[in-house]
């Protein structure tokens, strides 16, 4: 999963307008969670703080949502399915026999890095994602899955299974990379992180 939602090769994905002042007001509280819960984790993510970014009150919170656990599912849909399509429009702009390239220089870029609450919600959220209720690790496993078959078809023997094997390999090497790129404190360790691991996977991409 993907990448900055600011992308300059992103295609701002056409949405179906609301109908209503209430369904205007719930998309402003997905998308206000879906940066929060990036930024400031799971555990860190409080309704009243999303409420008040979103310049609406607590209290009308239950109008929206049945439960914070629902919230939090819809919000790690919106990030999920955004990162994904991200990284859909990036392969499809750098043509043929250069979108994994492409895929794996967005993903271990600095720009990637350094945009947490724009990014891969995976690589923000990966750490935290087992403690959650069943329906967020329900959306999260639908996108995480959806980001290994968007690698796999960029591979030359896509169809195989060796393909489908390789992209859970090249997938969950980049999540690694910049989880641990984030994690030190050490700005030349963190680069040479994400150059080692775009290095090695792009091997694969030959």
């Amino acid at each position: 999963m993907m990448i900055v939602m600011s992308d300059k090769k992103a295609r701002p994905r056409a949405r179906r307008a609301p109908s209503s002042r209430k369904e205007e007001t719930h998309e402003r509280i997905v998308e206000v969670a879906s940066r929060a819960i990036r930024r400031s984790g799971y555990a860190g993510t409080g309704v009243a703080d999303i409420m008040k970014e979103a310049g609406l009150t607590h209290g009308g919170f239950y109008a929206h949502f049945a439960s914070r656990e629902a919230l939090l599912a819809e919000a790690a849909d919106r990030a999920g399915a955004e990162a994904v399509r991200v990284s859909a429009d990036i392969a499809a702009a750098a043509g043929p026999g250069k979108a994994l390239q492409a895929l794996l220089q967005a993903y271990l870029s600095q720009q990637h890095m350094e945009a947490v609450e724009l990014g891969c919600p995976v690589s923000a959220l990966g750490s935290e994602m087992h403690r959650q209720a069943p329906e967020v690790r329900h959306v999260a496993t639908r996108h995480i899955k959806e980001m290994i078959d968007l690698v796999a078809r960029q591979l030359p023997n896509w169809g195989t299974p060796e393909a489908h094997e390789q992209a859970v390999f090249m997938v969950s090497s980049m999540i690694g990379a910049m989880v641990m790129a984030r994690a030190v404190d050490d700005p030349a360790l963190s680069r040479t992180l994400r150059e080692s691991a775009l290095k090695y996977l792009s091997g694969g991409t030959k």
